[in-house]
């Protein structure tokens, strides 16, 4: 209708932050990226390899995503340097490697990230992997700087920290106690459970990786790996209520509830182990079986934390497909084709608190087929993913994700006889 039309674009012409609040997000941030690196083969080593990297971010939102309202301007640089060797022994059957890297963003001190890692080959078809690495991730630009309302709470970036919010259970519990205690206006104030946030740091994780891998008879490959990480100031997000009483000493009446989610380091270490398989069978020249199996697992050495990590993977998934290449069919084309079938285990999805919730379990079933006209120099290839249009989500809150059917056609210019 005219009316709906005229409020529709009344709401989407003005920005989130305006008037009685629209929809739109004004975003006109900008990158500055400089990285340069050298390498070098001196006597004794395979390579040495040595770089450096600038990055200049400059977030402007107007206020609609970020805290840059009333002309408030934000900046934030990061550098970072870093260099790695790699050498052969043992008549090129061992590869070893070792690196180093620093990285200093203006809001952080100065992290170091060593890594070092062994590749073993006793054979041409076996390779023995082995790996200790450490890594840094920098809080993003809206981890340390968002404020954004979306109506059942309000996202915010966390410089500086937050004191004495409310849990949301003893809040919960505090209103409970008022129609349970008896002629009393007003509830146990003792149950409510007050907390802070420390200001953001870095995160950090070191993980160990070993895996193996060959090849058998000629026709088997196979490849499996096994890792556990630990991860220090793990950055997730807490969720806590700033509530307004009419008297903080005589709390008669609550007079204002805000939600807060901020971003937030686990106060305990996080820790993350999985193994993944891998396996394909050929089958005379043409034919090939697949398969691979994950698992991944996220433990909080504490489970009392109030870190919401969003890990958002799947315990268990696995894929099986079968597929096939090169097929004559008669003298003047050759086809192809590919089944694959996935499984995925449901899980939680952690995101804002309102798409906070369980992602059913899921499986869909993909195929593809191609040909190639020789005398045309053209291939067709033809396709769906999830052919059995098998209705799933992938994260909470998202779309449904239903088949998705495609076609394509590729014309060779030869030049050349």
């Amino acid at each position: 209708s005219p009316e709906f039309q005229e409020a529709f674009d009344r709401i989407t012409s003005l920005k989130n932050n305006e008037g009685e609040g629209g929809t739109r997000f004004y975003d006109r941030s900008s990158l500055i990226h400089i990285h340069g690196e050298r390498t070098f083969n001196p006597t004794g080593l395979e390579e040495v390899r040595v770089g450096a990297n600038f990055r200049r971010y400059t977030p402007n939102s107007d206020g609609t995503i970020f805290s840059d309202t009333a002309g408030v301007v934000i900046t934030n640089q990061e550098y970072g340097f870093y260099a790695g060797a790699r050498k052969r022994f043992a008549e090129d059957k061992v590869i070893t490697t070792a690196t180093i890297r620093a990285d200093k963003n203006q809001n952080f001190d100065m992290v170091f990230s060593p890594a070092v890692s062994m590749v073993w080959k006793p054979r041409e078809e076996d390779y023995f992997r082995l790996s200790f690495s450490s890594a840094l991730r920098n809080p993003t630009l809206a981890d340390q700087y968002l404020y954004l309302d979306v109506g059942p709470a309000t996202l915010v970036g966390n410089l500086n920290g937050r004191d004495s919010l409310v849990t949301i259970q003893s809040f919960i519990d505090y209103r409970n106690s008022i129609s349970s205690a008896a002629g009393l206006p007003f509830g146990n104030l003792d149950t409510m459970q007050f907390f802070n946030i420390a200001p953001l740091r870095p995160e950090q994780v070191q993980s160990v990786e070993m895996g193996y891998r060959t090849t058998l008879w000629d026709k088997l490959y196979l490849d499996g790996s096994w890792y556990y990480s630990q991860y220090t100031n793990f950055i997730g997000y807490n969720i806590g209520l700033d509530v307004l009483f009419q008297n903080p000493a005589f709390p008669e009446a609550v007079t204002g509830i805000d939600v807060f989610r901020y971003a937030a380091n686990s106060i305990n270490d996080v820790r993350t182990t999985g193994a993944s398989i891998g396996a394909n069978w050929y089958v005379g020249d043409n034919w090939m079986i697949s398969g691979n199996y994950s698992w991944n697992r996220l433990v909080k050495t504490d489970e009392n934390d109030p870190i919401i990590p969003a890990f958002n993977t799947p315990e268990h998934k696995y894929n099986v497909g079968v597929s096939t290449r090169d097929l004559r069919l008669r003298e003047a084309s050759t086809w192809g084709f590919g089944v694959n079938y996935k499984w995925v285990q449901g899980f939680v999805f952690e995101g804002s608190p309102q798409f906070t919730g369980v992602v059913p379990t899921f499986d869909v079933l993909d195929i593809q087929a191609n040909a190639h006209i020789d005398q045309l120099n053209m291939t067709i290839k033809a396709g769906a993913s999830n052919v059995l249009k098998n209705w799933h989500i992938e994260a909470y809150g998202g779309p449904s994700v239903g088949r998705l059917a495609y076609i394509s056609l590729l014309y060779e210019v030869n030049t050349r006889d």
